[in-house]
Formats: C-alpha cells, structure tokens, sequence
C-alpha cells in the first residue's frame, strides 16, 4: 500500500474542529507557509470559521495534508480552495495530486458541480493545470510572492 493510500480524508466546518485538529492545521500552514517560505503573512484572515477544512491523516493522527474550502462570495465570486498543503514528511509520495482531487470532490460535494477560482503560486501553475484549472488572470504579487488567478469550469 502506498502512503497516499493510508490516507483519512476529514472535511469538517470550523465549529466542529476540535482544539488540537485546529492547532495541528495552524502549525502546518505556519510551518510551510511562513517559515520555509519566508513569508510573513497574516494567515488567520478572519475566513477560517466561514470555511471548510480538508483533513489528510495518517493513521497515528499526523496532519500530512490540508486545503480550506472556501463557499463562494467569501474570497472570489466562486468557490474556492486555499492554503493547499502538504507536510514535508509526506512530499514526494503524491499527496498533492491527492489532495487535490480531495479538494475538488468535497468542494464538488458541499456546493454541488460548479466553478472554482483559486489564487495559486505562479510557479505552480503546471500542477494545477493537472487539474482542470487554467490561468484567469495575469501574474500579480500577494504577500512578497507571485501568484495568478486559476478557473476550473464546472
């Protein structure tokens, strides 16, 4: 069995995150991304308790892969799924791709088969394009860092 396999998926609204899930999350998007990119953000933005959070655990409980799913009129007109993450144990097993697919079906699941916007890392536009989403702007800076508007069509 491969490590994306042992995988359990958890989608869960904020209100029912219990207080060590939602400390486990915040440390992960800390981890990734304000240290090992070297980006001082505010990440908690005030979306958090309007949003869904996408849980990928291993079966010791360990966070190896989050998103936040984001309802439409929140960030974009659309749909949209943020903070796309994997733990650094868990990289190069797959598990972004995973997630992905994850994040699409369970954004597919909550709000039913319609478009999703996200604001992705420029240099990732080649992993998302994998996933149905094509550039839908042009390059901007958002918090020291290039970044672009992607859209899945329904």
């Amino acid at each position: 069995m491969s490590p994306t396999e042992s995988i359990t998926w958890r989608s869960l609204p904020f209100d029912a995150l219990h207080a060590r899930t939602l400390y486990r999350l915040l440390q992960l998007r800390t981890e990734v991304f304000v240290m090992e990119q070297n980006c001082a953000f505010q990440d908690m933005d005030g979306a958090d308790t309007a949003c869904f959070h996408l849980l990928g655990e291993s079966a010791d409980g360990s966070l190896l892969a989050y998103a936040r799913l984001v309802p439409a009129g929140l960030k974009f007109s659309e749909v949209s799924i943020g903070r796309v993450i994997s733990a650094q144990a868990a990289r190069g097993t797959g598990i972004g791709h995973v997630l992905m697919r994850e994040a699409v079906r369970a954004a597919h699941h909550l709000w039913g088969v319609r478009p999703i916007r996200i604001g992705a890392q420029a240099r990732l536009q080649a992993f998302y394009r994998q996933h149905g989403f094509e550039p839908a702007s042009g390059i901007y800076l958002e918090d020291g860092i290039d970044h672009i508007e992607m859209l899945r069509a329904a």
